[in-house]
Protein backbone atom coordinates (compact mmCIF):
# COMPACT_ATOMS: atom_id res chain seq x y z
CA UNK A 1 0.00 0.00 0.00
CA UNK A 2 1.43 3.39 -1.12
CA UNK A 3 2.13 5.80 1.68
CA UNK A 4 0.47 8.99 1.40
CA UNK A 5 2.53 12.30 1.66
CA UNK A 6 2.57 14.02 4.48
CA UNK A 7 0.62 17.33 4.94
CA UNK A 8 3.59 20.31 4.42
CA UNK A 9 3.17 24.02 6.29
CA UNK A 10 5.62 25.91 5.04
CA UNK A 11 6.90 29.58 6.76
CA UNK A 12 9.43 31.94 5.98
CA UNK A 13 11.90 33.03 8.91
CA UNK A 14 10.58 35.69 10.91
CA UNK A 15 7.75 36.45 9.07
CA UNK A 16 3.39 35.87 10.55
CA UNK A 17 2.07 33.32 8.86
CA UNK A 18 -1.87 32.74 9.47
CA UNK A 19 -4.10 29.59 8.91
CA UNK A 20 -7.84 28.55 8.83
CA UNK A 21 -8.80 26.68 11.54
CA UNK A 22 -9.32 23.15 9.69
CA UNK A 23 -6.26 23.31 7.98
CA UNK A 24 -4.04 22.01 11.33
CA UNK A 25 -5.28 19.86 13.74
CA UNK A 26 -5.52 20.49 17.42
CA UNK A 27 -3.13 17.75 18.68
CA UNK A 28 -0.94 19.23 15.60
CA UNK A 29 -0.80 22.19 17.46
CA UNK A 30 -0.45 20.89 20.66
CA UNK A 31 3.04 19.35 19.52
CA UNK A 32 4.41 22.19 18.22
CA UNK A 33 3.66 24.33 21.18
CA UNK A 34 4.82 21.41 23.90
CA UNK A 35 8.37 20.46 21.52
CA UNK A 36 8.85 23.51 19.42
CA UNK A 37 8.13 26.37 21.35
CA UNK A 38 11.38 27.57 21.04
CA UNK A 39 11.25 27.73 17.42
CA UNK A 40 8.02 28.29 16.71
CA UNK A 41 5.94 30.97 18.41
CA UNK A 42 2.47 29.70 18.12
CA UNK A 43 -1.15 31.17 18.91
CA UNK A 44 -4.08 29.24 18.80
CA UNK A 45 -7.52 30.26 17.18
CA UNK A 46 -9.20 32.84 19.38
CA UNK A 47 -10.79 36.08 18.85
CA UNK A 48 -7.70 37.94 18.77
CA UNK A 49 -6.79 36.09 15.96
CA UNK A 50 -9.95 35.73 13.95
CA UNK A 51 -9.78 32.58 14.77
CA UNK A 52 -7.30 31.44 12.61
CA UNK A 53 -3.63 29.94 13.94
CA UNK A 54 -0.73 31.78 14.01
CA UNK A 55 2.89 30.71 13.25
CA UNK A 56 5.87 32.40 13.01
CA UNK A 57 9.32 31.03 12.82
CA UNK A 58 11.62 32.74 15.54
CA UNK A 59 14.37 32.56 12.96
CA UNK A 60 15.07 28.50 12.52
CA UNK A 61 15.16 27.70 8.92
CA UNK A 62 15.11 23.60 8.02
CA UNK A 63 12.57 20.90 7.93
CA UNK A 64 10.15 19.79 11.56
CA UNK A 65 8.46 16.60 10.96
CA UNK A 66 5.77 17.46 13.68
CA UNK A 67 4.30 13.61 13.17
CA UNK A 68 4.71 11.31 9.95
CA UNK A 69 1.37 12.76 8.40
CA UNK A 70 2.25 16.45 9.23
CA UNK A 71 5.62 18.39 8.32
CA UNK A 72 7.20 22.34 8.62
CA UNK A 73 9.48 23.65 6.64
CA UNK A 74 10.93 26.85 7.37
CA UNK A 75 12.52 29.08 4.15
CA UNK A 76 15.08 31.67 5.01
CA UNK A 77 14.78 34.88 3.85
CA UNK A 78 17.63 35.44 1.54
CA UNK A 79 18.88 32.89 -1.33
CA UNK A 80 19.94 29.45 -0.34
CA UNK A 81 22.82 30.44 -1.99
CA UNK A 82 23.72 33.25 0.32
CA UNK A 83 23.61 30.69 3.23
CA UNK A 84 26.88 29.63 2.48
CA UNK A 85 28.41 32.64 3.43
CA UNK A 86 26.63 33.22 6.68
CA UNK A 87 27.18 29.80 7.84
CA UNK A 88 31.01 30.22 6.70
CA UNK A 89 31.02 33.64 9.15
CA UNK A 90 29.24 32.23 12.24
CA UNK A 91 30.67 28.77 12.55
CA UNK A 92 34.40 30.22 11.23
CA UNK A 93 34.12 27.24 8.43
CA UNK A 94 37.10 29.05 6.64
CA UNK A 95 35.88 26.61 3.61
CA UNK A 96 37.11 27.39 -0.18
CA UNK A 97 34.01 25.56 -1.66
CA UNK A 98 35.28 24.57 -4.78
CA UNK A 99 33.32 25.87 -7.97
CA UNK A 100 29.83 24.96 -8.14
CA UNK A 101 29.57 23.75 -4.78
CA UNK A 102 27.13 26.09 -3.71
CA UNK A 103 24.71 25.69 -6.22
CA UNK A 104 21.81 24.58 -3.95
CA UNK A 105 18.34 25.48 -4.80
CA UNK A 106 17.02 23.55 -1.15
CA UNK A 107 18.31 23.47 2.35
CA UNK A 108 18.77 19.64 2.14
CA UNK A 109 21.36 20.63 -0.27
CA UNK A 110 23.07 22.40 1.86
CA UNK A 111 22.41 19.91 4.45
CA UNK A 112 24.41 17.39 2.25
CA UNK A 113 26.81 19.39 0.51
CA UNK A 114 28.48 20.09 3.77
CA UNK A 115 28.12 16.20 5.16
CA UNK A 116 30.11 15.27 2.22
CA UNK A 117 32.64 17.71 2.94
CA UNK A 118 32.94 16.88 6.45
CA UNK A 119 33.24 13.03 5.47
CA UNK A 120 35.72 13.69 3.40
CA UNK A 121 37.59 15.46 5.28
CA UNK A 122 37.24 12.91 8.10
CA UNK A 123 38.96 10.36 5.69
CA UNK A 124 41.68 12.21 4.64
CA UNK A 125 42.73 13.04 8.47
CA UNK A 126 42.23 8.98 8.77
CA UNK A 127 44.92 8.45 6.20
CA UNK A 128 47.14 10.33 7.47
CA UNK A 129 46.52 9.23 11.21
CA UNK A 130 43.98 9.66 13.50
CA UNK A 131 45.15 12.53 16.29
CA UNK A 132 46.30 10.88 19.22
CA UNK A 133 46.69 11.57 23.26
CA UNK A 134 47.70 10.87 26.30
CA UNK A 135 44.64 9.79 29.15
CA UNK A 136 45.41 8.56 32.83
CA UNK A 137 44.40 5.00 33.02
CA UNK A 138 44.26 2.50 36.45
CA UNK A 139 44.93 -1.31 36.09
CA UNK A 140 46.39 -4.28 37.75
CA UNK A 141 48.81 -5.31 35.96
CA UNK A 142 51.58 -8.48 36.24
CA UNK A 143 54.69 -5.86 35.74
CA UNK A 144 55.19 -2.26 36.72
CA UNK A 145 53.68 0.32 34.83
CA UNK A 146 53.70 4.16 35.79
CA UNK A 147 53.17 4.43 39.59
CA UNK A 148 52.58 1.79 41.94
CA UNK A 149 49.71 2.07 44.11
CA UNK A 150 51.72 1.34 47.59
CA UNK A 151 48.79 1.67 49.70
CA UNK A 152 47.14 -1.38 47.96
CA UNK A 153 49.96 -3.31 47.20
CA UNK A 154 50.75 -2.78 51.37
CA UNK A 155 47.54 -3.62 52.04
CA UNK A 156 47.15 -7.02 50.10
CA UNK A 157 50.79 -8.25 49.61
CA UNK A 158 49.98 -11.63 48.72
CA UNK A 159 48.10 -10.33 45.00
CA UNK A 160 50.52 -11.15 42.18
CA UNK A 161 49.11 -8.47 40.03
CA UNK A 162 50.14 -4.61 41.16
CA UNK A 163 47.76 -2.08 41.08
CA UNK A 164 48.96 0.51 38.68
CA UNK A 165 48.37 4.22 37.63
CA UNK A 166 49.99 5.16 34.09
CA UNK A 167 49.13 6.80 31.13
CA UNK A 168 48.29 5.58 27.64
CA UNK A 169 48.50 6.65 24.34
CA UNK A 170 45.19 6.60 22.79
CA UNK A 171 43.05 8.01 19.46
CA UNK A 172 39.90 7.39 21.87
CA UNK A 173 39.71 10.68 22.77
CA UNK A 174 36.94 13.62 22.59
CA UNK A 175 38.39 14.99 19.72
CA UNK A 176 37.47 12.01 17.66
CA UNK A 177 34.43 11.36 19.40
CA UNK A 178 32.76 14.62 18.35
CA UNK A 179 33.37 13.30 14.79
CA UNK A 180 32.44 9.68 14.83
CA UNK A 181 29.25 10.75 16.74
CA UNK A 182 28.44 13.50 14.11
CA UNK A 183 28.65 11.39 11.30
CA UNK A 184 26.06 8.58 13.28
CA UNK A 185 23.86 11.58 13.17
CA UNK A 186 24.41 12.45 9.63
CA UNK A 187 23.40 8.83 8.82
CA UNK A 188 20.51 8.62 10.81
CA UNK A 189 19.42 12.47 9.15
CA UNK A 190 18.25 10.80 5.70
CA UNK A 191 18.49 13.74 4.25
CA UNK A 192 21.73 12.83 1.62
CA UNK A 193 21.47 11.16 -1.47
CA UNK A 194 23.00 7.76 -1.45
CA UNK A 195 26.56 8.57 -3.29
CA UNK A 196 26.61 11.15 -0.24
CA UNK A 197 25.35 8.60 2.34
CA UNK A 198 28.13 6.00 1.30
CA UNK A 199 31.10 8.59 1.66
CA UNK A 200 29.40 9.20 5.32
CA UNK A 201 29.17 5.42 6.44
CA UNK A 202 32.80 4.99 5.10
CA UNK A 203 34.24 7.75 7.35
CA UNK A 204 32.06 6.59 9.91
CA UNK A 205 33.39 3.06 9.49
CA UNK A 206 36.45 4.37 9.20
CA UNK A 207 36.67 5.75 12.75
CA UNK A 208 34.66 2.69 14.17
CA UNK A 209 37.86 0.51 15.40
CA UNK A 210 39.45 3.18 17.16
CA UNK A 211 36.71 5.68 18.80
CA UNK A 212 33.99 5.31 21.11
CA UNK A 213 30.59 6.08 20.07
CA UNK A 214 28.84 8.89 22.66
CA UNK A 215 26.95 11.26 22.21
CA UNK A 216 27.96 15.22 22.13
CA UNK A 217 26.20 18.48 22.42
CA UNK A 218 27.23 21.02 20.21
CA UNK A 219 28.92 23.01 22.89
CA UNK A 220 31.38 20.38 23.02
CA UNK A 221 32.96 21.91 19.85
CA UNK A 222 33.44 25.70 20.79
CA UNK A 223 36.51 26.61 22.70
CA UNK A 224 38.84 23.84 22.45
CA UNK A 225 42.48 23.55 22.32
CA UNK A 226 44.32 23.18 18.39
CA UNK A 227 48.10 23.26 18.31
CA UNK A 228 50.11 22.00 15.45
CA UNK A 229 49.27 18.38 15.70
CA UNK A 230 45.57 18.89 15.59
CA UNK A 231 44.94 22.14 13.61
CA UNK A 232 43.13 20.76 11.46
CA UNK A 233 40.45 19.65 13.59
CA UNK A 234 39.06 23.29 14.20
CA UNK A 235 37.49 22.80 10.71
CA UNK A 236 36.12 19.44 11.66
CA UNK A 237 34.48 20.66 14.94
CA UNK A 238 33.26 23.72 13.09
CA UNK A 239 31.29 21.26 10.75
CA UNK A 240 29.98 19.08 13.49
CA UNK A 241 28.78 22.13 15.16
CA UNK A 242 26.85 23.17 12.54
CA UNK A 243 24.83 19.26 12.47
CA UNK A 244 25.28 18.83 16.10
CA UNK A 245 23.64 22.49 16.39
CA UNK A 246 20.47 21.57 14.19
CA UNK A 247 19.96 17.90 15.10
CA UNK A 248 16.79 17.70 17.28
CA UNK A 249 16.82 14.08 18.70
CA UNK A 250 13.56 12.72 20.49
CA UNK A 251 13.41 11.38 24.31
CA UNK A 252 12.88 8.14 25.66
CA UNK A 253 15.13 5.09 25.69
CA UNK A 254 18.39 5.57 24.42
CA UNK A 255 17.21 3.89 21.50
CA UNK A 256 15.07 6.44 19.99
CA UNK A 257 17.04 9.00 21.57
CA UNK A 258 19.57 8.79 18.30
CA UNK A 259 16.38 8.88 15.92
CA UNK A 260 16.77 12.12 14.38
CA UNK A 261 13.84 14.39 15.36
CA UNK A 262 13.85 17.65 13.51
CA UNK A 263 16.97 19.34 11.17
CA UNK A 264 16.79 22.59 11.63
CA UNK A 265 19.64 25.65 11.09
CA UNK A 266 20.29 28.40 13.61
CA UNK A 267 19.54 32.16 13.00
CA UNK A 268 21.80 34.37 11.76
CA UNK A 269 22.09 38.16 12.83
CA UNK A 270 22.36 38.94 8.98
CA UNK A 271 24.71 42.38 10.12
CA UNK A 272 27.28 40.61 12.25
CA UNK A 273 26.86 37.32 11.29
CA UNK A 274 26.69 35.27 14.70
CA UNK A 275 24.92 32.55 15.67
CA UNK A 276 22.18 33.54 18.10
Amino acid sequence: MKRESPQIVELTEYQLATFDRPSIPESIGQKIYQNYRKEIDIEFPNFKTQYRWQLKSKGRVGNIPIDPEFNITIRPKVPITNLFGMLDIAYKLNINFPKGEIQCESLEQIYERLANILARKILDRCCKGLYRDYLPKTEKLPCIRGRIDMRQTMQKPWEVKLKCHYHEQTSDIEDNQILAWTLFIICRSGLCRESVSSTVRKAFHALQGFVTLKSFKPEACIDRTYHRLNHDYQILHALCRFFLDGTYPLGGSSEESSRIRAIVFPALDRSVGVVM
